[in-house]
């Protein structure tokens, strides 16, 4: 498996796994993923088999502390010296879920945000992911009131250094 950063070149795969992995009402577009990386394509970690995109974790930074929804779909709210790195989608394609892969590029991204002196990650999930973010240092603090994405309910997750 292959780990690196994202490029404009990868668009086209991006919101082929995308698809794959959320429902359309929640899924981000193929437009708005190309305005996130021309944005901030290094803060997009892809995992790769071979030259076949099996999986990517990708966010904004901001110096906002809690996420809501307009993040995803502005891509122009991303500062690069912000103190926060959101996760706004972290994607494993079906056949490729339950060996680690998602874990492992989330691993690179806190890796990164801890490099770059942020002071933590963001995320929210649903309900049945909560265990599986807090195994990896994130604390839940409830239903989030700022992400109502897809029309769902979200739990916002923090992981703070």
């Amino acid at each position: 498996m292959i780990i690196r950063t994202a490029t404009l070149r990868d668009l086209d795969a991006i919101a082929c796994v995308e698809a794959a992995c959320f429902p359309q009402t929640e899924a981000a577009t193929k437009a708005e993923f190309e305005e996130r990386l021309k944005a901030y394509a290094d803060h997009f970690w892809l995992m790769l088999d071979g030259d076949h995109l099996i999986a990517f974790v990708d966010g904004m930074v901001t110096d906002e502390k809690d996420l809501r929804d307009e993040m995803y779909h502005r891509a122009d709210l991303h500062r690069e010296e912000g103190a926060w790195q959101m996760v706004f989608g972290v994607n494993t394609l079906p056949e490729y879920r339950r060996q680690g892969h998602a874990a492992t590029l989330l691993r690179a991204l806190i890796g990164q945000a801890r490099e770059q002196h942020r002071k933590g990650l963001v995320l929210t999930c649903k309900d049945p992911l909560v265990h599986y973010y807090a195994a990896l240092g994130f604390q839940d603090e409830g239903i989030s009131a700022l992400s109502t994405h897809g029309g769902v309910p979200w739990h916002q997750m923090r992981l703070v250094f």
